[in-house]
């Protein structure tokens, strides 16, 4: 009775962007250092992406930045992101500051780097940083790579991190990586002791790759969770019009192994050991319910100690009253009681 509800909202919230756009296939092997005219770009894109899940800390990994490289302003962190693009404003990573407004003396320094959701504006996710910054928690709110003040006057939409382009997709995501541990690295730098991580949907995913890669996470909150990064897309409300743009040329099962460096599904076992939280929705069409179950049931099967909430609304309804009271509610319990 309730689903029809839930479902029919979730469409209709989807359909206020009407900017969305069918972009060509792209094998992209150039964005992955990859010899663009392989003779076979099929075969040499799955052959890397075995070998870089295999070899991830190489991949999620590079030169750490000297406390000169970042520059702060008011509440505004920048710094140069690891990977070069041909977009110069996608290539400094934009950071909102949001301090604590209370500590004991006695009590460790927390952060948490809040990763927003794909084509979120400037102030997606902020509102969550002040919550977390009135409980004692500092905030990092990053600008994803290719959105808001990072994104090329040729977009109008966060394109380039989620496309038909699969080597693209790859760097993008790797970017987004690095930037998050360069963040941390200046959380290190200043003294924080107790450092968390919070991504939502598109975000999500990116909070796990961090984690996963960087010890110093402690904790990490999941904000709608699936185990691979294609069969969302594939399958995925909002993404119908990727997939247009690969179902021609790659089926789900090659695009799955093509982007499997940039799923959560081979690096669960690495976050065993650190606080985890899953959150899913029960009425979810944009991260289908039954890979946020299978995701879930995998934390179980490997028995790594997580929390687990199913919010009683959909994907994008997560973002409507009185359904981001309790997300927010839930998100900065966790984080005041595991940092």
């Amino acid at each position: 009775m309730i689903r029809p509800i839930f479902h029919a909202w979730e469409r209709r919230l989807a359909s206020v962007d009407n900017n969305r756009h069918v972009r060509p296939f792209e094998w992209g092997l150039n964005w992955i250092a990859l010899d663009e005219a392989a003779p076979d770009p099929r075969a040499a894109a799955l052959a890397w992406a075995r070998q870089t899940t295999a070899s991830s800390d190489r991949f999620f990994s590079a030169p750490a930045l000297e406390a000169g490289g970042y520059e702060r302003r008011g509440d505004e962190l920048r710094f140069p992101s690891a990977i070069v693009t041909p977009s110069d404003l996608n290539n400094t990573v934009v950071v909102r500051v949001i301090e604590a407004r209370m500590r004991r003396r006695d009590q460790p320094r927390r952060a948490v780097v809040v990763l927003p959701q794909w084509n979120s504006d400037a102030d997606g996710h902020v509102g969550l940083g002040q919550l977390f910054a009135r409980f004692g928690v500092t905030a990092l709110r990053l600008s994803l790579p290719y959105h808001d003040v990072r994104r090329p006057p040729e977009l109008e939409r966060a394109d380039y991190i989620v496309s038909s382009n699969v080597g693209r997709t790859l760097q993008a995501n790797r970017q987004a990586v690095l930037d998050v541990r360069r963040a941390v690295d200046w959380l290190t730098l200043q003294g924080y002791e107790r450092i968390g991580i919070i991504g939502t949907s598109l975000g999500s995913c990116l909070a796990m790759l961090a984690m996963a890669h960087d010890p110093r996470i402690r904790a990490g909150a999941f904000n709608h969770v699936s185990p691979y990064f294609a069969d969302v897309v594939w399958r995925g409300l909002s993404t119908a019009h990727v997939r247009a743009g690969l179902e021609h040329d790659v089926t789900l099962e090659e695009l799955r192994q093509l982007w499997m460096p940039i799923s959560p599904w081979p690096f669960i076992d690495r976050v065993a050991g650190r606080k985890a939280l899953l959150v899913t929705a029960r009425y979810d069409l944009t991260f289908p319910v039954d890979l946020s179950r299978l995701f879930v049931r995998e934390f179980r099967r490997r028995r790594i100690p997580h929390q687990h909430v199913m919010l009683p609304c959909g994907h994008y309804t997560t973002g409507k009253t009185p359904f981001k009271f309790y997300d927010g509610y839930v998100l900065t319990r966790f984080f005041v009681k595991n940092l």
